[in-house]
């Protein structure tokens, strides 16, 4: 019974020595293979660094207005007799609006007629008695003066006539009507705006320390997000003499032709103002650039010789750099590159410095100066 004991001992001895020493072969061959694991190749979008030529601008937000606009109101009261326009039509300068109601004008004038004809009539009457001596001078300057009042009586009857037909002071565009046929106005109802739409002028502000940059006759260039797929161009015709206390920036007026119509007072603009000199910069796509807080970093990428195989194949090498202004899909680099290297454009955040990667530009992203996003 002993001997069958030791037996199965011995032989669950050598069952698990059997087992220890397969599993430590296992292990050492799973070390082996870690060590010698080599990771595969990172696929990236990758865009060369341009040298280009930017023209500096200085941006604001402005407001368009028009050159010339006013709200038209009645000047007398009256009851609306005619509406000789319709909303949003163009008129020229002189063009007849609205006509108030004025037959007591009318009458009162044909009154001031008559009576001005009776005082010509004593006029001439009296001129040919005082030269007879048969009146004296008094009655003759009784005379005179009574003329002159009938003939002041009919302008001032034709004045409320005028003021009660509203013509447009000048050419534009009319808003909509607030009026209507048979209303009675009060002095200074209104009736309708009118605002001249070509040429336009857009006003705008820029700091203190921008002044000495500027000058009328630069050329100025307006976007809106209302056609984001236009731009407008149009020059500084007028620069404030004085700097706001509060804010210290200085008022700026650019004019800009409008001959369509599609800037329209009160618009919100993104204003830039060309400076005249040029400035030759290094360029790449903003989506390379590795945002951190202990700086700003770019993947580069570069050829390098296996040791082992001899093969050359393509690494990263992150290179930290300094980044000036953007431009559409673009942003200047000013020290940490170079013009021709090939820089990573997409997926930054999961790569490493000396990561080995495989360069596939199918995919890559369409950058350019002026995007125009299809869905803004």
């Amino acid at each position: 019974m002993t001997k069958k004991i030791v037996l199965t001992l011995v032989l669950i001895l050598i069952l698990v020595g059997a087992l220890a020493g397969i599993k430590g072969l296992q292990f050492k061959t799973m070390f082996a293979q870690g060590a010698n694991f080599v990771p595969p190749p990172e696929t990236v979008t990758t865009a060369e660094v341009k040298q280009d030529t930017w023209q500096p601008t200085l941006t604001a937000v402005g407001s368009v207005a028009a050159v010339q606009g006013v709200v038209l109101s009645a000047e007398m009261s009256g009851a609306v007799k005619n509406i000789a326009f319709e909303s949003g039509a163009t008129v020229r300068a002189g063009d007849l609006l609205v006509e108030l109601d004025s037959s007591v004008e009318q009458a009162q004038l044909r009154s001031a007629m008559a009576s001005a004809d009776l005082a010509r009539l004593n006029l001439e009457r009296a001129r040919e008695l005082r030269e007879k001596k048969m009146v004296s001078q008094a009655d003759l300057d009784s005379a005179e003066a009574q003329a002159k009042q009938a003939n002041a009586q009919i302008d001032n009857i034709r004045a409320v006539i005028a003021k009660k037909i509203i013509r447009a002071p000048f050419a534009g565009r009319t808003g909509i009507r607030q009026v209507n046929l048979g209303q009675f106005l009060d002095n200074g109802a209104a009736i309708v705006t009118l605002q001249s739409l070509d040429p336009v002028y857009v006003d705008f502000s820029l700091p203190q320390q921008d002044l000495a940059q500027l000058g009328v006759g630069m050329a100025v260039r307006v976007t809106t997000d209302a056609f984001p797929d236009q731009r407008f161009e149009g020059k500084l015709t007028a620069i404030n003499p004085e700097v706001d206390a509060v804010t210290r920036s200085v008022r700026l007026q650019a004019t800009l032709a409008n001959p369509a119509g599609k800037l329209r007072p009160g618009m919100y603009v993104n204003v830039a103002a060309v400076l005249p000199q040029t400035e030759r910069v290094l360029m790449i796509p903003a989506t390379a650039v590795l945002y951190a807080p202990y700086g700003d970093s770019v993947f580069v990428v570069e050829d390098k010789k296996d040791e082992k195989t001899g093969a050359t194949g393509k690494v990263l090498n992150q290179k930290f750099v300094r980044l000036g202004k953007t431009r559409g899909d673009f942003v200047v680099v000013t020290s940490g590159l170079e013009a021709a290297q090939t820089v990573v454009t997409t997926g930054v955040f999961k790569l490493r410095n000396g990561m080995s990667v495989v360069v596939d530009n199918k995919l890559t992203p369409s950058f350019q100066l002026t995007p125009k996003p299809a869905n803004s």
